[in-house]
């Protein structure tokens, strides 16, 4: 392993330029385009990937602009090491301090959107399949890294590609975190809208949120008052230690309320700006739907208020996120993302569900199984022993409520690159890689390659 590690070491400025290359291209899927169907931004992203996968000596195939892989070894392709990764990104949001498409670095740490997820992972796992090619490891079996164009948006990348080429059966997304990944709970994802109430507060323009697995930092709202409201507004900030501001706004009311943003499947670690803002509204006088979604959806993000609230030994409790809302003065809309403990019932989840919000049609838009690798089986503990050489760290698996493509494998899990107690910083403003433990990434996947390919 010296060989590879000395390799990387040389490797390093290379790999941070490319990660800053990557990191310049705004790659939010947009409307489709011939060649490009998530936008030509996605189609200038994976062109980059594969150039340079070219460049470096692999075998690469461009499927449709869907998705793309670069390759080396022998072998039946079902029988490959994967690496699934993805380009497409999230909105870049508000709240910056660097330019979330800058690639500036600060104290070792390289700042903007995709760094941690996922185009960091994506370059370090690329650079250690580089070292491992030219310190010449004689492979038993195919290693393949797949870039993908639309994780984000429901993964239809791979759907595509398991369509039109023989995926293979096993490997891992490094796009969560260390130690090995190896439960990733079910999701559910639902569209709610209702009718607004004509007593009350009437809210006349609310938008909020691009993404239903995105946790919003600020929210606000055009009300129907007069300045009256004003100190009252103050009042509930102070209540409940908010960051709430009302402002006259063309004969209207405007209130601003911050949260802390972050990702869905993590609300532990952020503030839904939506719920905190339905909460405002109610205590204004707001009433049906809207106060219906306040007593329920905003009281907490692990279904509590929903009467859902369910939890496992193996995965832990369920999460809840109301990502979108959209309200006018005919109609209202919005989004929930549920994340779902292993042992959870799915189907009788969504009857309780509907249940609770009697006023509101209730589509269902997702509905995805979990999915589990025992922690014995071969990919799993090899992964453990690359990471634990690299770090000393203990060998342990986890559940987490995120959704990767270790989905898309029969076996499959999500393997870095965030570290035990690192903050979770996808999804949000000022997302930043350490670069030390960018390229620390680098080495135990160099070394996962070598456990998992290298002939014996």
């Amino acid at each position: 392993m010296k060989k590879i590690e000395d390799i990387l070491l040389e490797l390093k400025p290379d790999m941070v330029s490319t990660l800053q290359d990557w990191i310049s291209v705004n790659s939010v899927k947009s409307a489709p385009q011939e060649n490009a169907p998530f936008g030509s931004a996605l189609r200038v992203m994976l062109d980059k990937a594969l150039n340079l996968c070219d460049e470096m000596g692999f075998d690469t195939l461009d499927v449709d602009g869907y998705a793309g892989h670069a390759e080396m070894g022998e072998g039946k392709d079902e029988d490959a090491l994967a690496m699934l990764v993805h380009l497409d990104i999230v909105p870049d949001g508000d709240g910056w301090t660097y330019p979330p498409f800058g690639g500036e670095i600060a104290d070792n740490k390289l700042y903007g959107r995709g760094t941690m997820d996922d185009k960091g992972p994506a370059v370090a796992a690329l650079y250690a399949m580089l070292a491992v090619k030219k310190a010449g490891v004689p492979l038993k079996r195919k290693v393949r890294i797949i870039f993908g164009c639309d994780e984000e948006s429901g993964m239809q990348c791979m759907d595509y590609y398991r369509k039109k080429l023989t995926m293979p059966r096993s490997g891992f997304s490094p796009d969560a975190g260390f130690p090995v990944i190896n439960i990733e709970k079910g999701m559910i994802g639902v569209q709610i809208s209702a009718k607004p109430s004509k007593e009350g507060l009437q809210v006349v323009r609310w938008s909020t949120g691009d993404r239903t697995n995105v946790i919003p930092g600020v929210s606000y709202a055009l009300v129907k008052a007069g300045d009256e409201i004003i100190p009252k507004v103050k009042e509930i900030s102070e209540k409940y230690g908010w960051d709430i501001k009302a402002e006259p706004y063309d004969e209207l009311i405007r209130i601003t309320v911050k949260g802390v943003a972050g990702h869905a499947a993590y609300p532990h670690a952020a503030e839904n700006a939506i719920s905190r803002l339905l909460i405002v509204l109610k205590e204004l006088g707001t009433k049906g739907p809207l106060k219906t979604l306040a007593n329920t959806v905003a009281t907490d993000p692990y279904g509590e208020g929903l009467n859902i609230a369910v939890e496992d030994k193996l995965s832990g409790r369920l999460t809840n996120n109301i990502g979108i809302i959209r309200v006018d003065d005919s109609s209202i809309y919005a989004t929930l993302d549920m994340r779902c403990p292993v042992l959870t019932d799915r189907a009788y989840l969504l009857r309780i569900l509907k249940q609770n919000l009697p006023e509101f049609e209730i589509i269902q838009t997702t509905d995805k199984a979990p999915h589990y690798v025992p922690a014995e089986s071969e990919l799993v503990q090899s992964l453990l022993a690359a990471y634990n050489e690299v770090t000393g760290l203990p060998k342990e698996t986890l559940a987490i409520g995120g959704g990767t493509y270790a989905k898309m494998l029969d076996e499959g899990v999500a393997f870095g690159i965030a570290f035990p107690g690192d903050p979770d910083r996808a999804h949000r403003a000022d997302e930043y890689v350490d670069l030390d433990k960018l390229f620390n990434s680098a080495r135990i996947f160099a070394r996962a390659i070598v456990k998992l390919a290298k002939e014996d």
